[in-house]
């Protein structure tokens, strides 16, 4: 039997997560009404898909059920079931998501059994400059810290050391084979390593891939993490941000080199627990998807759609 949560309790739990997420889900929406943009939060509602009116919305997560006469508005949302103790979530209902848990479980156990890499220094930012025309770059709304030519000098006295392929993939054709690594979607399970920034950020993914069978309380806490990552890898980039209050991480120089690493120790330890808990979860929802395999009680549904970035 699973968590049994008193019509009061749920109530309160799904208040107190509009209001936490509420803030970063606004400002959001008033650039989007007057065409200003922000260079950290604007990346986290649009390289990424889940919907400000999905990450406000909330969900028990699997195993959880709702009681009281409230707890059938849950019945509105897909993949809901009434039974006799209240409302919960029918695993029947998301059979499409058995690959995706598959992929989370492997991905999370690799990552959390590998050491971090701490040598990046954040260069993919500047990969992504690197010999670039003017009119090729990715933030065109931002001015430059440095020139082109300083910036793809530091970018070959630093080097690259990057492991994440999603960043790897935006790299500028020059600058892809100054990577120690030519990096594969293929190898993705076994060069992610948790020094990455990105890896990190990406844990957000991850969880609202499973989501809702993922409680909100997950997704929100991979938000947090993602939005504060995402603030030190635009800091650390050839961005100047300062205009929107953001002060440079000067990697190009061995004193913004320390300060990189050391945040990016932080963030290795702050992602540690989160990647442990969306393991435990992947593992239980994949166990519950098998155990209505196994019984063939999976129900007919539309699939569910895919991150359109990968």
């Amino acid at each position: 039997m699973g968590t049994v949560l008193p019509e009061d309790r749920w109530q309160k739990l799904a208040s107190d997560h509009r209001s936490r997420v509420l803030p970063w889900v606004e400002p959001w929406l008033s650039r989007r009404a007057t065409g200003r943009t922000d260079p950290v939060d604007d990346f986290l509602f649009t390289y990424y898909s889940y919907r400000p009116a999905h990450l406000l919305t909330w969900h028990p997560g699997l195993g959880s059920v709702c009681t009281g006469s409230s707890a059938a508005a849950f019945l509105e949302h897909r993949g809901y079931r009434r039974t006799g103790e209240g409302v919960t979530l029918d695993p029947a209902a998301f059979m499409r998501r058995e690959r995706a848990a598959r992929w989370v479980v492997d991905l999370m156990r690799e990552t959390l059994n590998r050491p971090a890499a701490l040598g990046c220094f954040g260069m993919h930012e500047w990969a992504m400059v690197y010999r670039a025309s003017p009119d090729e770059l990715r933030h065109q709304s931002w001015p430059l810290r440095l020139g082109l030519d300083d910036i793809a000098t530091a970018t070959e006295e630093v080097g690259l050391r990057c492991s994440h392929f999603d960043a790897f993939r935006f790299f500028t054709e020059p600058a892809r084979p100054l990577n120690g690594v030519q990096l594969t979607r293929d190898d993705q399970l076994t060069s992610e390593q948790p020094g990455c920034l990105h890896a990190g950020m990406d844990l957000y993914k991850w969880a609202y891939k499973l989501s809702p069978m993922t409680s909100s309380d997950l997704v929100a806490d991979c938000f947090e993490l993602a939005r504060d990552i995402r603030t030190v890898d635009m800091r650390a980039s050839p961005y100047d941000l300062e205009e929107a209050g953001y002060s440079p991480i000067p990697v190009e120089t061995p004193s913004g080199r320390d300060e990189y690493a050391r945040l990016q120790c932080e963030f290795v330890e702050r992602a540690r627990p989160l990647r442990r808990h969306l393991l435990r979860a992947a593992e239980q929802i994949l166990e519950s998807l098998r155990d209505v395999s196994s019984t063939g009680d999976a129900r007919t549904h539309s699939p569910v759609d895919e991150d359109r970035r990968g």
